[in-house]
């Protein structure tokens, strides 16, 4: 078999777009098509999903009963030990305190998982609608389904489909919009920022007039070298420090969620058509643990005229988080909690600030993005999609031109420009 007739193969594959020699082996290019955000059956982003959807699935399958507070497959990343459930209820507090702070009516979720925010919330609000990428967690939650709640199976980006849609008529009637769309702990199963800016912008057209969209527990793009020293040293606390940078730049280079800066939303925020602020809240639990360190909230404010222009006026105290380093005048969130809501600096994520009075703590969403130029990519958004193609590609092409060519030797194969469609 000549060399161009594995090429020829290769380039037969629906996932495949262009394939070339090289002298280390074959280059491959995937189809737009195929990373497209809305993808069609069979496509690598509907499998990138779908693997999502399988390890939710098995969490879910062992949770407790709907009803009951389920922290199921939550681990500190440096002890691998299951995360104490005072600190998880601590977590789940922050959410549910900022939610209401914006007092709600109408909510829509998407990625509800076991249903911990519809549980904390439903009392308080005329209805509501969550939606999820696992059937076991939609399954599970059927139980509780009203008037005025509804649970249907569909991924982050199905927002405007047809079993959304009507779910949304169903609970809040046919001409009523949600106060608040929440993306709460699922953005780190989003595959690039292009399926991210597509879940943001219909977000942000399906929410009523003053409403909210709140992307809640993001992992910060900004604080992943950060994070990764910090696990390698609570790994090894003897190793030196090169050897620690050394396996913390290796851990950054396979970590398969997705982190966000806030500088990044606030740039698809800007697509809206709609004046958005936006506000970047810390989380302010006790314990000192990678979801009080390394993870923020965002809201956007949808119909926000009277945002500021950062750094405008409001608070920008530049206060040091004394979880990520030590130096005069640090403090915990926690530790500011009592004196307002404590915000995350959009400019350096190891500072805080206090809003006082709590409505100033918003900044335009063009102010907000500007504070981007310059920055290098990689450091607003950590895309998993990339990875997950440089291994999954090769791994399926392989097993093409083995059940084509039973016997022949396979080339080593390698991936190329590996980038989302937007759209």
């Amino acid at each position: 078999m000549t060399d161009e007739a594995i090429l020829d193969l290769l380039r037969d594959h629906p996932w495949v777009a262009t394939a070339r020699r090289t002298p280390q082996g074959v280059l491959v290019r995937p189809r737009p098509e195929t990373l497209a955000v809305r993808p069609r059956p069979g496509a690598l982003l509907r499998e990138f999903l779908e693997h999502w959807g399988d390890v939710y699935d098995w969490v879910y399958e062992a949770s407790p009963e709907p009803g009951e507070p389920d922290f199921s497959g939550w681990r500190a990343s440096d002890t691998g030990r299951p995360l104490p459930e005072e600190h998880m209820a601590d977590w789940l507090r922050c959410t549910v305190d900022l939610v209401l702070s914006r007092r709600p009516s109408r909510v829509l979720e998407l990625g509800c998982g076991s249903g911990l925010l519809l549980h904390a919330l439903r009392e308080r609000l005329t209805a509501y609608v969550g939606t999820d990428v696992s059937a076991s967690a939609v399954e599970r939650l059927g139980p509780m389904t009203t008037a005025g709640i509804a649970v249907v199976r569909a991924a982050a980006h199905e927002a405007r489909s047809e079993q959304v849609t009507r779910a949304l008529a169903d609970t809040m009637g046919p001409r009523a919009r949600p106060d608040c769309v929440l993306l709460n702990s699922v953005t780190q199963c989003f595959p690039h920022l292009g399926y991210l800016r597509a879940v943001l912008l219909d977000a942000l057209d399906l929410v009523a007039p003053g409403g909210t969209v709140i992307v809640g527990d993001v992992r910060h793009a900004g604080l992943l070298g950060h994070y990764c020293r910090w696990v390698e040293r609570a790994k090894d606390p003897e190793a030196d420090p090169a050897e620690i940078e050394r396996r913390a730049a290796r851990r950054a280079a396979q970590e398969e969620e997705m982190l966000l800066d806030p500088r990044a939303i606030a740039r698809v925020a800007l697509e809206a058509g709609r004046p958005v602020a936006v506000s970047a809240h810390a989380r302010t639990m006790a314990a000192d643990t990678e979801l009080t360190r390394y993870r923020y909230d965002l809201v956007l404010h949808a119909d926000a005229g009277e945002a500021p222009a950062w750094p405008g006026s409001g608070p920008r105290d530049g206060i040091p988080n004394a979880l990520l380093h030590d130096s005069k005048g640090a403090s915990t969130p926690h530790a500011l909690r009592p004196r307002g809501p404590v915000l995350l600096d959009l400019a350096d994520p190891t500072r805080l600030a206090v809003a006082r009075p709590p409505s100033t703590g918003r900044f335009t969403a063009k102010s907000v993005a500007l504070l981007a130029e310059g920055v290098e990519p990689g450091l607003l958004a950590h895309e998993p999609m990339t990875a997950f193609v440089a291994r999954r590609l090769p791994e399926v092409l392989h097993d093409h031109l083995r059940a084509a060519l039973p016997g022949t030797p396979l080339p080593v194969i390698g991936v190329e420009e590996a980038a989302g469609d937007a759209r």
